[in-house]
């Protein structure tokens, strides 16, 4: 597997020697960063040229705060869960931004692809990465792959990203009415509405959501601790 996997990453990468920005073999899987420009070009070629046939997903991601934590959980120490604990912070990472981050990247969001040549069995992901921050805009992959066109759908509902050239681009999970895209990492937890039957209005109606934050304490399993 790992053998096959080199040999199409050097493929790829001579082949698209002035696009790859990044090419990464983890876990048995082979992935390339491409800038979101780029997307068209690549996804045509690798269906023309390297027999990518088939789209299985499509998934948004967004990388603010990546590499941020003020929950400490690489190790294991004498001090529980309140090692990690801010209380400005609510256990949600409002004020991360005074930790040294891990990892840091030059755009806050992602669209990764994943492709199987049947042909070849071979997996690919691709990961594109939006320019804009305040309004991540990226092509339609649909006219390559018409199985996108609902991935880009679930994309743009949770995370807000537009594809271009989508030829309906809508909300697919949420309600008409939902405000905001709750896999973005400054969503609230308790979302920005509520909604309820009025009976005396004789219908739905959307209100501003009356839940009281709380602090979530994240379940922590430890690499000590998983052959116990």
């Amino acid at each position: 597997m790992r053998q096959t996997l080199t040999a199409l990453s050097a493929s790829l990468e001579k082949h698209f020697a002035d696009t790859i920005i990044a090419s990464k073999i983890a876990l048995d899987e082979l992935t390339i960063d491409i800038k979101s420009g780029d997307l068209l070009a690549v996804c045509t070629a690798l269906r023309d040229d390297f027999g990518f046939n088939q789209l299985t997903d499509i998934c948004g991601v967004d990388y603010a705060h990546y590499g941020k934590d003020e929950w400490q959980t690489d190790s294991a120490t004498g001090t529980g869960f309140s090692r990690g604990f801010n209380a400005q912070t609510h256990g949600r990472g409002q004020a991360v931004k005074n930790v040294e981050p891990n990892v840091a990247h030059a755009t806050r969001y992602a669209v990764t692809y994943h492709l199987l040549s049947i042909k070849d069995n071979q997996r690919l992901r691709i990961k594109a990465w939006c320019e804009e921050e305040e309004l991540p805009i990226i092509a339609s992959v649909v006219d390559i792959w018409p199985a996108a066109n609902w991935f880009e759908r679930e994309a743009f509902d949770l995370f807000g990203i537009v594809f271009e050239g989508h030829p309906d681009l809508r909300r697919i999970l949420t309600d008409y009415g939902f405000i905001g895209h709750p896999f973005r990492k400054d969503f609230p937890l308790s979302g920005n509405v509520e909604m309820r039957y009025d009976a005396e209005k004789g219908r739905v109606v959307y209100e501003p959501v009356s839940i009281e934050p709380r602090v979530l304490v994240p379940r922590v399993i430890r690499k000590e601790a998983s052959n116990a």
